[in-house]
C-alpha cells in the first residue's frame, strides 16, 4: 500500500513539574529533510530524536516541535545576586535613585540570571521517547489513509489510460488504411507514371515506420505494472515514477507516429490524465 508523504501527529505527555508536546509534520520532499525545534535542555538528545524519524518516515520534509510548558514550581534560573549588587553600585554612582529603581535598571543587564545545565533525568527522556513514538505512529496512520485516497485517484486514472489504449487498439487499422489511402491518392494525382511494384514496396516501408505495435504491448504492460507496484506491500514512489516515465515514453512515441488527428486527440488525452497522476506522484512515499 502506497503512503502519502504529507501527514501530522502529535503527542502530549504529563510530568511531575512540567507538560512536554510533541508535534511531527510532513510533506513531500525528494528526500529527507527534518527541521528540529528543541529546547536547549535537550539538544544533546536531537541525533537520537532525528534517527527515530528517519527510522520510520524515510522521505520528506519534516517539522518537529519539542515545546515544554513548566507547570510546577521547577526552574533552572537563579538571580546572580553578586553580579546584580556590583551593577547597582555602579548605577547608584552615576545616577541618584531608590534601591528599587536600582534593582530594576541592574536586572536588565547582561549575566544577571545564571541558568545551570542539569542532566535530563532517565525517567522523564524514556515518557519523552514513548510519546515521540505515539506521534510517529499518529503521523504514520495519517500518512496511510491519505496514501488511500492517492492510490484511489492513481487506479481511476489508470482505468481512463486503459480505455483509452483500446481505442487507440480499435482505431488503427482504420488509421493505418486512411494513410494508405491517402498515398495512394497522392501518387494517382501525379502526372508520371509509376512503377506499381516499387510503389508497393514503398507503402510497406511507409507504413511500417508508422507501425505501433511494440509502443502498444509496452504501454500496456508498464500500465499492468505501474498497477502492480501501486498495489505491492511497500510506498514506492520513486519507483512508481521511473514507471510514468516509460508510460509517458510510449505516449509520446504514439503520438508523434500516429500521422492521424483522431488517434493524436486520443494521445493528447492520453497525457492529460498521466500529468495528473504524475502531480499526486509527488506525494508518494
Amino acid at each position: 500500500m502506497i503512503q502519502s508523504m504529507t501527514g501530522f501527529g502529535k503527542h502530549v505527555v504529563q510530568l511531575p513539574s512540567k507538560k512536554v508536546t510533541i508535534e511531527i509534520k510532513s510533506l513531500n520532499s525528494k528526500n529527507l529533510d527534518i527541521n528540529a525545534r528543541i529546547p536547549q535542555s535537550y539538544r544533546e538528545k536531537e541525533l537520537e530524536l532525528r534517527k527515530m524519524i528517519a527510522d520510520v518516515l524515510v522521505r520528506g520534509k519534516v517539522d518537529l516541535g519539542l515545546y515544554v510548558e513548566i507547570t510546577g514550581e521547577e526552574t533552572t534560573a537563579e538571580v546572580n545576586q553578586g553580579v546584580v549588587k556590583k551593577y547597582m553600585q555602579q548605577l547608584a554612582n552615576i545616577t541618584e535613585g531608590d534601591d528599587l529603581k536600582l534593582l530594576e535598571l541592574a536586572l536588565r543587564m547582561p549575566d544577571t540570571l545564571k541558568t545551570e545545565k542539569n542532566d535530563i533525568d532517565p525517567s522523564e527522556y524514556e515518557a519523552i521517547v514513548k510519546a515521540m513514538k505515539q506521534a510517529l505512529s499518529e503521523i504514520s496512520k495519517f500518512r496511510s489513509e491519505e496514501g488511500k485516497v492517492l492510490e484511489k485517484d492513481f487506479l481511476s486514472r489508470l482505468d481512463g489510460l486503459n480505455q483509452l489504449l483500446q481505442k487507440v487498439r480499435e482505431m488503427d487499422p482504420e488509421r493505418l488504411n486512411t494513410v494508405r489511402e491517402r498515398l495512394e491518392k497522392a501518387v494517382a494525382d501525379l502526372t508520371v507514371e509509376v512503377d506499381a511494384n516499387r510503389f508497393e514496396q514503398e507503402l510497406i516501408y511507409y507504413l511500417e515506420k508508422y507501425d505501433i505495435t511494440e509502443e502498444k504491448v509496452r504501454l500496456d504492460n508498464h500500465l499492468k505494472y505501474f498497477e502492480t507496484t501501486l498495489k505491492s506491500n511497500d510506498s514506492n514512489g520513486k519507483k512508481l515514477g521511473f514507471i510514468a516515465q516509460e508510460i509517458g515514453r510510449e505516449i509520446n512515441t504514439i503520438g508523434s507516429k500516429a500521422n492521424y488527428a483522431p488517434m493524436q486527440q486520443l494521445v493528447v488525452q492520453m497525457k492529460d490524465e498521466l500529468e495528473k497522476i504524475k502531480e499526486q506522484m509527488l506525494n508518494v512515499l
